[in-house]
């Protein structure tokens, strides 16, 4: 079956956080092509140290719902606790996100397809690694998987999402999927057939804000 074709601008501006899924099966060559479009990511030193685990067992589906779900409320509590006075024209959209991440929490075994991505360390060029401060540059040889993975899902229709909730609790995560004590976690993505219209328009700052021209301070012109 040839893949769809998108145009990867349309891709990238419509990935959004899709949280509702409904639970129809993913085709084996459907989730073959999202599995596909990760390997084809950079990694430092082409070493892919990285692996992605699909769960489709339904035992193990609900062991990450029951893990991730009480993280989560603790999160967006605190996170709505912060809100608290502010206008409803400000409030009202994170209101909006709070309940489809709670809706996820719900109904996270219910995603048919659950991906965790793990990476190992050992394998991963930190050059921050001794650096006086919280090392970034490992992140960069997993992340571009993940995202590969998405826009994948965008092309293929399906809704996706990426936390990192679960990493709060990886030991539990780590015994539950039989990962080796020296890898690590680095995001759980649910994928599935979208509740609604799934993907769609994004709202985020662009270059003039998030771009600089030779200096840190200096505008982008």
């Amino acid at each position: 079956m040839t893949p769809p074709a998108i145009d990867l601008y349309e891709a990238m501006s419509t990935l959004r956080a899709v949280r509702k899924l409904k639970p129809d099966p993913i085709p084996s060559e459907v989730l073959e092509r999202v599995l596909q479009a990760a390997c084809w990511a950079p990694t430092g030193g082409n070493q892919q140290p990285w692996k992605v685990i699909v769960v489709t067992d339904p035992a193990r589906k609900a062991g990450l719902q029951e893990i991730y779900r009480p993280e989560w409320q603790r999160y967006v509590a605190g996170f709505m606790k912060r809100l608290e006075g502010q206008p409803d024209e400000v409030v009202d959209p994170w209101r909006r996100v709070a309940a489809a991440g709670d809706h996820l929490a719900d109904h996270l075994h219910e995603a048919p397809a659950i991906l965790v991505f793990c990476a190992n360390p050992a394998a991963m060029a930190i050059t921050d690694a001794k650096l006086d401060r919280v090392s970034i540059v490992g992140g960069g040889s997993v992340y571009p998987a993940v995202q590969n993975a998405m826009l994948a899902c965008v092309a293929e229709g399906l809704g996706c999402t990426l936390t990192t909730l679960h990493c709060l609790r990886e030991d539990e995560v780590k015994a539950l999927l039989d990962i080796p004590d020296s890898w690590g976690t680095a995001a759980l993505v649910p994928i599935g057939y979208p509740v609604g219209r799934g993907h769609g328009p994004i709202t985020r700052k662009g270059p003039g804000d998030m771009a600089a021209s030779d200096t840190f301070d200096q505008p982008w012109h």
